[in-house]
């Protein structure tokens, strides 16, 4: 029986101020992890830092820099293990070791091929004392999606719905705009902010004309997430929002159709068909490959309805607003039919928040 470390009361303030330190990067550092590190001894913190975006320093570099040659023999809380390869910067556990730190308490491991316990190794074999899992699941729901990269090779999937109190999202001619209020749409913007990728049909295409980019208040600074339109026939016309240059748009379609001539200069990639439509595993595995972390899907109830039947929705954003539409309404999600109630889709609520006038729900597969 392995015994879990015990982690002082000092250690835990540590460690969550490491790890609303990574969450400053939620927007920036796509497809790179965020992470926080706090350098403290005691109850004094001499320095702090976090990972801004790919290409820049890393948390514990400007933690470092902060501390200064205060850092010698102090403890490091980091929310990841330190890197231990020399990527785009140099390795953070080297960093750490030149320093002369004494102690770094790890929130969670890397489980990137070239990390994946060398970081904790490397600081070990120079005599810091290392432990680890304090805040795990904490620091890993923050990276939700490069862990589900890694480990799945496919992305965190996250279905964006909202529907009126009798669960229609638009009336029976498709007029849909708007359900939810002002506050409910702004906070849709910062799902779209934190992920690496917008998914959508051409049948959204072409009944919206969406742009699908992000629009958040003031200066506030995000990475534009690549906008992916499943087009099995490449119907996408000429003129769409979806191909302007506010943000890289690919265009997944299936192996056999003729590319049209308004459509050459725009980034496409072809996937197998699956019945009707396109495998939707073979998509999120493309997704994998193309470093794509989080996934925020905004699209009608077949494709959302297929991703729920296929096993493919990891987390659904549902805001309910405060209104009826009738019967004739458009549903929310087309499902295929059960035969009886034992094979019901069962979901678990794990937040509930009032935005504005509407309700949010975060719902998870299982019951």
């Amino acid at each position: 029986m392995t015994t879990r470390p015990f982690f002082p009361a000092l250690d835990h303030v540590h460690m969550a101020h490491a790890l609303r330190l990574a969450a400053n990067g939620l927007h920036t550092t796509q497809p790179n992890p965020r992470v926080g590190c706090v350098i403290a001894r005691g109850d004094t913190v001499l320095g702090t830092g976090w990972h801004p975006r790919a290409g820049e320093p890393h948390a514990e570099v400007f933690a470092l820099r902060e501390a200064g040659e205060s850092a010698r023999g102090a403890t490091a809380y980091v929310t990841l293990e330190p890197c231990a390869h020399h990527g785009r910067t140099p390795p953070c556990a080297d960093a750490l070791i030149a320093a002369g730190v004494g102690r770094v308490v790890i929130a969670a491991e890397d489980p990137f091929p070239q990390v994946d316990g060398a970081g904790i190794a490397k600081l070990r074999d120079a005599g810091i004392g290392v432990q680890l899992g304090l805040m795990r699941d904490q620091a890993r729901e923050l990276n939700i999606g490069f862990f589900s990269r890694i480990e799945r090779h496919r992305p965190w999937v996250r279905v964006k719905l909202a529907m009126s109190l009798d669960g229609r999202t638009g009336l029976a001619n498709g007029e849909s705009k708007w359900i939810t209020g002002e506050d409910a749409r702004a906070d849709v913007q910062r799902y779209r902010a934190r992920s690496s990728a917008i998914l959508s049909a051409s049948g959204t295409v072409l009944a919206d004309n969406p742009h699908l980019t992000v629009r958040l208040p003031g200066d506030d600074a995000f990475v534009a997430p690549m906008r992916v339109i499943l087009d099995r026939e490449l119907k996408t016309p000429a003129g769409a929002h979806v191909l302007d240059d506010a943000a890289p748009t690919w265009l997944l379609h299936a192996d056999d159709v003729a590319v049209p001539a308004h459509l050459q200069h725009v980034k496409r990639a072809a996937i197998r068909r699956d019945g009707d439509g396109l495998d939707l595993a073979a998509v999120m595995h493309w997704m994998g490959r193309h470093d794509i972390n989080e996934v925020h899907v905004e699209a009608g109830p077949t494709l959302c309805g297929a991703l729920l039947a296929a096993g493919l929705a990891d987390e659904m954003i549902l805001y309910i607003a405060p209104v009826l539409l009738g019967h004739t309404g458009r549903p929310l999600l087309n499902l295929p039919p059960l035969d009886d109630m034992a094979s019901r889709w069962k979901l678990r609520t794990t937040e509930r928040r009032q935005v504005g006038d509407d309700m949010r729900l975060t719902l998870r597969p299982g019951g």
